[in-house]
């Protein structure tokens, strides 16, 4: 049977971040042997440890929001925060991740997908906040200067698509993808500084 294409660009994104994790993963492992050996008194380790470090966290979160995901698996909220916490440590976007519990793979990557849109929307950076209340994920995103692409929300509200959409921003066509194959609910409202997307139950 022929797989749906998004089914194709998952299996697809599985396998790239599959085959790059190994050697990455080898990355980090020699530079923490080398800072065994003292080497990491060196400005420029810490340069290449940094970058290691990120390049890892980057690929195991591109993993959970554009890989296969199903009900059958599940993801401790605590890997979620650490990998999240490792991308945006030192960087212009603060993270505040609430949830405790472990949840469905699925869930997690439209929570990922969701929060990545958020991340979209702050350029010049900002906060980015995740909750769970009343049955719904909360996804948060808040600083000066949003940058709040019409045609790309418009895609969560079911919009048609009136423009090509580039690669850092394909989360806005997926997220809407897996929450219909979910029969899930996603909205979002706007503020002065701020946007939220909430995912509701299932309906």
């Amino acid at each position: 049977m022929p797989h749906h294409s998004e089914t194709l660009a998952a299996l697809i994104g599985s396998r790239i971040c599959h085959d790059l994790i190994s050697p990455i993963g080898a990355v980090a492992n020699g530079l923490e042997l080398l800072r065994l050996s003292g080497a990491d008194e060196r400005p420029e380790m810490a340069l290449v440890s940094d970058s290691a470090a990120h390049a890892n966290a980057r690929i195991r979160l591109f993993r959970l929001a554009f890989g296969i995901a199903s009900d059958a698996q599940m993801v401790s909220a605590e890997e979620i925060r650490r990998i999240l916490s490792e991308i945006y440590d030192g960087s212009r976007i603060t993270l505040d991740w609430a949830p405790a519990d472990s949840m469905a793979r699925r869930i997690a990557q439209v929570v990922l997908l969701a929060t990545l849109c958020c991340e979209h929307a702050l350029p010049y950076g900002g906060a980015l906040c995740v909750r769970i209340g009343d049955d719904a994920w909360h996804i948060r995103a808040q600083g000066e200067r949003l940058r709040l692409d019409p045609g790309f929300w418009g895609l969560l509200r079911g919009e048609a698509q009136t423009a090509e959409v580039p690669p850092a921003a394909v989360q806005f066509l997926l997220l809407p993808l897996q929450m219909a194959s979910m029969n899930r609910r996603c909205s979002f409202e706007t503020g002065p500084d701020s946007v939220e997307i909430t995912i509701g139950r299932q309906s």
